[in-house]
């Protein structure tokens, strides 16, 4: 990291952030003063109380009036909850979105500039429309867009060309893939790279997997999902099979990889396929671990052998008792998300941050080096 503490910033630094991304927050802060070095204290707090009815606002601790605003949110962290009618009602995507534009609405137009860091991107599997169904996501981002937000950052957006829906904004899509493979080739020390294969799981995740096999210079295959069209169940087609293309996995290490495991179905569906074709060890990289089901069904599979590990991010609420699995590892973004603010509060070009090619040659040139030693 670079000596940043003589840079101009473009306003004076403030952070703000949605219910239950304190701690993250508080990480976040200690990264850019040690860059700066100073004890800078950015972080203004933000309360959402609510009325009996379940209806709530936005108060902020003190003026943002001439600072450049980053506006943290987890809108996936459902271990938040509010009192509505004298019961605990856990906060859903939606709620968090709408405690998001309450802080906005509670600046006032008086901060220098806004930028919504969103490592999830709120609605962003509704990224399009296939009958007479609402279009969320690009209508989440116009409507931030129009309320005055300037800049939004996520990570591995599920479908990046939601971001035509604000053109004249900027709109920051990064990738987590240098702190995957870091942490991946630093918990599993025995990994032979010629013997390694990328996975997608199907025909969305493919440009991912195209990337992390060109950086790595493995294989890559993928299944496609056979749909029943005749049935809309849960609000979509059920699937109906999973079929593989590709080069044969045979005694190969697997890594299958995706934006996110909503209830880890589709990673599971494919183990049974590629066990019986003969893979050797099966890794999962997921941005996003939801397991919206639960987590009976992976700690099965991984008692069968059926996998080895999962790797996810920190960037949304992840519950103690993923943490506690043996089969889970949680990747550090925090530092990245931090570098991000840093960069755009400086007026910095972000393309390097965007695009860690160089990086991972250099970590994987190190690992060759130390392999061959």
């Amino acid at each position: 990291m670079q000596d940043l503490s003589r840079e101009v910033p473009y306003g004076e630094l403030a952070i703000i952030g949605t219910r239950g991304t304190e701690a993250m927050l508080e990480k976040i802060q200690k990264y850019i003063g040690e860059w700066r070095k100073e004890d800078g204290d950015y972080i203004i707090k933000a309360s959402f109380p609510r009325f009996g009815t379940g209806e709530g606002k936005c108060l902020i601790s003190e003026s943002v009036r001439g600072k450049d605003v980053f506006i943290v949110a987890d809108c996936y962290n459902y271990n938040v909850t509010y009192k509505m009618r004298g019961m605990d009602i856990p906060t859903s995507p939606d709620e968090h979105f709408c405690d998001l534009k309450r802080i906005i609405s509670a600046i006032g137009g008086k901060a220098k500039r806004i930028s919504v860091v969103m490592p999830m991107l709120y609605s962003s599997r509704q990224h399009r429309v296939g009958g007479r169904e609402s279009l969320d996501c690009a209508q989440s981002l116009a409507d931030l867009a129009a309320i005055g937000v300037d800049n939004i950052m996520t990570f591995d957006a599920h479908d990046e060309r939601v971001r035509n829906a604000i053109p004249l904004k900027g709109f920051d899509n990064l990738m987590p893939t240098y702190q995957m493979l870091k942490s991946f080739f630093r918990h599993e020390s025995n990994i032979d790279k010629n013997n390694l294969m990328i996975v997608s799981p199907d025909e969305g995740a493919l440009g991912r997997g195209m990337y992390y096999s060109t950086v790595l210079g493995t294989p890559l295959s993928m299944f496609y999902k056979k749909r029943d069209y005749s049935i809309i169940k849960d609000g979509r087609n059920p699937i109906t099979s999973h079929e593989y293309l590709g080069d044969d996995v045979n005694g190969k290490d697997l890594i299958v990889v995706d934006d996110i495991a909503s209830s880890g179905e589709s990673f599971l569906h494919i183990l049974d396929k590629l066990k019986t074709r003969g893979a050797r060890r099966i890794f999962g990289f997921f941005t996003f671990g939801l397991f919206c089901n639960g987590l009976e069904t992976m700690d099965k599979y991984y008692k069968e052998g059926m996998f080895d590990k999962v790797y996810t991010t920190n960037t949304i609420y992840n519950a103690p008792e993923l943490l506690e699995r043996e089969w889970f590892v949680e990747v550090n973004l925090l530092k990245y998300i931090a570098y991000y603010i840093e960069a755009v509060n400086i007026n910095r070009s972000i393309s390097t941050i965007i695009d860690p090619f160089e990086k991972i040659k250099t970590m994987l040139a190190n690992l060759d080096d130390n392999h061959n030693m």
